[in-house]
């Protein structure tokens, strides 16, 4: 629980300027918490290295937190997972996008439930209160690879996939209606 906690606070530091997309501006640790719930709730992911991954999976593409920091405070098996769930932000958003793809059957098991949690959640965002001044076109490019991401991660863990493929279900109704 200390080292949980200890995730909860770093995150939150880390992430403190900044908000979703959605037309709330919602502050953005929201995001990685309801991640890491979603793993314990629906996934049934009692994995305390997973879990404080969860909460840390954004901190080195989208903050100044650095990988020596992470593994400082929460071990190298953490900033293992928080590696493999980082994206190069010196590549183009587009090749970002296909590296998704294309490394999605090569991760651990763990970051295949990291990202089937993360994808789920966003998905469920579209669905809820999709980003602010996102077009239909744009929301439903970014379900169609959502998709393609998630066709990689199958067979790790069956309630996430079907949790996320509820999302993507509601996620194309609500855009529909």
């Amino acid at each position: 629980m200390t080292l949980f906690l200890a995730a909860l606070k770093f995150a939150a530091v880390k992430h403190r300027k900044q908000r979703r997309k959605d037309c709330e501006a919602t502050p953005y640790i929201n995001h990685p918490i309801e991640v890491a719930q979603t793993l314990w709730q629906i996934g049934g992911v009692r994995d305390n290295v997973l879990i404080v991954g969860a909460l840390l999976h954004d901190t080195l593409e989208d903050t100044d937190a650095t990988s020596e920091e992470i593994e400082q405070h929460f071990g190298s098996e953490v900033l293992a997972l928080v590696l493999e769930m980082t994206d190069d932000k010196s590549l183009p958003k587009l090749e970002r996008k296909r590296l998704q793809i294309e490394h999605a059957p090569y991760k651990s098991k763990r970051a295949k439930q990291l990202k089937l949690a993360d994808k789920s959640c966003n998905v469920s965002d579209i669905a809820h209160s999709k980003p602010h001044n996102w077009t239909l076109k744009r929301c439903q490019a970014y379900l169609d690879w959502s998709k393609e991401v998630v066709a990689g991660l199958r067979g790790v863990n069956t309630a996430l996939e079907a949790h996320y493929d509820t999302n993507l279900c509601a996620a194309r109704v609500s855009l529909i209606g």
